[in-house]
């Protein structure tokens, strides 16, 4: 299969290891990068050895270019992919999709008048630990799927990020930055979402940067930073989420779990792609450690762009896709309309589980 010719816009923190992964499968090219800073992007380039380093503009005209990669900043990830699709290009934001859901929309629509595809991060659901603990569900392990539950609470960014203002302001906070591993996650194992409910607040009104440059500086918080979420699936099962960067200590917590009619499944971290998977069925007395037989069982950030390239060359379906995505924000946003309304929220999107990863799936590829 001819490798799918990427250009990465955007090349910040996370960026590295995308060009680690990307350069190492062999269905996947980086040919160009690009930043609003030229010579960052220049300075990439030289670095990972590829071959056009240019400005955002120039590398959506570049006729090598067939994937953009959109690592920019949340409130921009919109924009740069509308101008992507628009020029015929494939496009893969980094999460979450947009930050508004008309323009989101607008995105899949585009895409679709022109042909090309639309992915989205996170694509950990594609690792190791969490394609077993969907393969252990399939199986009936826990019976059918009545209830689940999903933590990440923490302090916030503002201690070790070089410049976490972003984190703070609309577009920003702990459910659009951390909420995207965690719903999607859950999609994955247990199925689109029909109904909503949540409650959010901004415990503390401003933030001090701990490292970096900007350490010292205040950050006006305009975003929640607390937020719970309910969720009514389209089987019947009831989940519940929480996302916070208020929070000084937990203990005990489990990342995701799954309960079942026949029994409970813990899940890793979602914003890993391996991890331990415990199964405890009815009338059992210890925690069954299932193994890990999937591959991505180490960081595999890019394994979604990967599935794109497959897609795009074969014809077949991608899992990290535009209307998965879509559809993890509208449950995500709709929290917080539901707790400035007071009331339930029915989605108007839909969407089905993403096919399950084969065991080897793209073992040719590791």
């Amino acid at each position: 299969m001819q490798p799918l010719r990427i250009g990465v816009v955007g090349v910040g923190n996370i960026s590295g290891i995308y060009f680690k992964n990307l350069k190492a499968f062999p269905a996947t090219e980086v040919v160009a990068c690009a930043d609003l800073d030229i010579e960052r992007a220049r300075t990439a380039a030289a670095e990972q050895g590829i071959p056009n380093a240019l400005s955002p503009d120039e590398l959506m005209s570049h006729p090598d270019v067939e994937l953009v990669l959109n690592l920019t900043v949340p409130k921009v990830h919109g924009d740069v992919a509308l101008q992507a699709v628009r020029a015929g290009k494939h496009v893969y934001n980094e999460k979450p999709l947009t930050t508004d859901r008309a323009q989101a929309r607008e995105l899949l629509d585009v895409a679709k008048q022109n042909g090309v595809l639309v992915g989205c991060a996170p694509d950990t659901f594609l690792g190791a630990g969490i394609q077993t603990a969907r393969k252990a569900i399939d199986e009936g392990r826990i019976g059918e799927p009545i209830a689940a539950q999903a933590f990440m609470m923490g302090r916030g960014p503002e201690g070790w990020h070089p410049n976490p203002e972003f984190f703070y302001k609309p577009g920003g906070g702990p459910m659009l930055d951390m909420g995207p591993y965690y719903i999607t996650a859950l999609v994955n194992l247990v199925g689109g979402i029909k109904r909503v409910t949540g409650s959010t607040r901004a415990t503390f009104p401003t933030r001090t940067i701990g490292s970096g440059q900007f350490a010292g500086q205040e950050i006006v918080v305009e975003t929640p930073t607390h937020l719970t979420g309910v969720m009514d699936f389209e089987n019947g099962a009831i989940g519940e989420i929480t996302t916070s960067f208020d929070i000084w200590h937990t203990k005990g917590f489990q990342p995701i779990t799954v309960y079942g009619s026949e029994g409970t499944i813990l899940v890793p971290d979602p914003n890993n792609f391996g991890g331990e998977v415990l199964v405890k069925r009815s009338g059992e007395t210890e925690w069954l450690p299932l193994p890990l037989e999937h591959g991505f069982s180490e960081n595999s950030r890019g394994v979604g762009v990967l599935d794109m390239a497959y897609a795009a060359r074969l014809g077949t379906q991608h899992r990290a896709s535009g209307d998965l995505a879509y559809h993890v924000l509208d449950v995500m946003m709709s929290f917080q309309d539901a707790s400035e309304r007071g009331q339930h929220i029915n989605l108007d999107s839909t969407v089905g589980r993403p096919p399950a990863m084969m065991v080897d799936q793209f073992a040719d590829q590791r």
